[in-house]
């Protein structure tokens, strides 16, 4: 499979998680403010303190966003492109297809991590990773969050990548019980087969049956099992759906239909090929349990 040499020391634990009771909450996103307001503000209202985000229909004026791009220095193996506005009219409003959003904590603030499928106002279609507070709402959208108050998703320095990076971390006692589903929180670590990796998370929290949820990452390119291939070695992603459920087996078998989207922002779309896909730098990672 392939592998990127990261910069830094490779922890022997390739997969952070937690479990918790969470909450399922659907909201509209407020024009007029930033992205990273709009989609934190009701959570954190809420007394939540980590989520993961599908969002829909809204409409964005201004936009700006980064594609994957190759690293500038030794100091990491990928970094980002300069960032975009969207093509077209300058005034123009681009319309979000679908993104998702882990919901955190950066520098003791609320913050989002977010990948997105877009249409922008000259009609072109593509997909990246958009900057949540350079980005504002100009129309509302739709936004569902599976989220919880006993765990917290915390932005810290990461010495394998030399990123700043998301990861679960104990959140003390929650302010009210949830009685909602019971949610897996996770952050995997590079050169893991993503699919594989939610296979051993499932049998780690003792999952038959799970759901991914508004979850995102990066891979080492993409292969897809109709036999299509990305080939830059850093690519965006998000997880249209993704389902886990017993293989014949009885062992947990993981199918993940993902948007890849490549350095030049072109989207690619498609059902993962099993063991064929690593991750780059980092995945962002809901379950719900069932």
């Amino acid at each position: 499979m392939r592998s990127l040499r990261q910069p830094g020391p490779a922890p022997e634990e390739r997969i952070e998680s937690f479990a918790a009771a969470g909450r399922v909450i659907e909201y509209v996103l407020q024009p007029g403010l930033s992205l990273n307001a709009a989609l934190t503000a009701p959570l954190v209202a809420a007394g939540l303190r980590a989520g993961a985000i599908a969002f829909a229909g809204a409409e964005l004026a201004p936009f700006r966003y980064v594609l994957p791009g190759p690293a500038r220095d030794p100091a990491h193996v990928a970094w980002f492109s300069d960032t975009h506005t969207p093509r077209g009219d300058p005034a123009g409003r681009t319309l979000v297809e679908r993104a998702n959003a882990t919901f955190g904590w950066r520098d003791g603030a609320p913050f989002v991590h977010c990948h997105g499928v877009w249409v922008e106002p000259d009609g072109s279609r593509h997909g990246g990773h958009m900057l949540p507070e350079e980005t504002f709402l100009a129309a509302a959208g739709t936004a569902r969050a599976w989220a919880t108050a006993a765990v917290a998703i915390r932005v810290d320095p990461d010495p394998e990548t030399n990123f700043p990076l998301f990861h679960p971390v104990p959140a003390g006692e929650p302010r009210a019980a949830a009685t909602g589903p019971r949610l897996i929180l996770a952050r995997l670590r590079p050169n893991q087969d993503l699919a594989a990796a939610i296979e051993t998370l499932c049998r780690r929290h003792g999952l038959a049956a799970a759901t991914v949820r508004g979850s995102l990452g990066s891979l080492i390119g993409a292969r897809f099992a109709d036999g299509r291939e990305v080939a830059d070695h850093a690519t965006e992603v998000l997880v249209r759906a993704g389902r886990v459920a017993p293989g014949a087996d009885g062992a947990p078998r993981a199918t993940l239909d993902l948007a890849v989207v490549d350095m030049a922002g072109t989207v690619h779309e498609g059902v993962l090929a099993a063991g064929e896909n690593p991750v780059c730098i980092t995945f962002e990672l809901m379950l719900e349990a069932g």
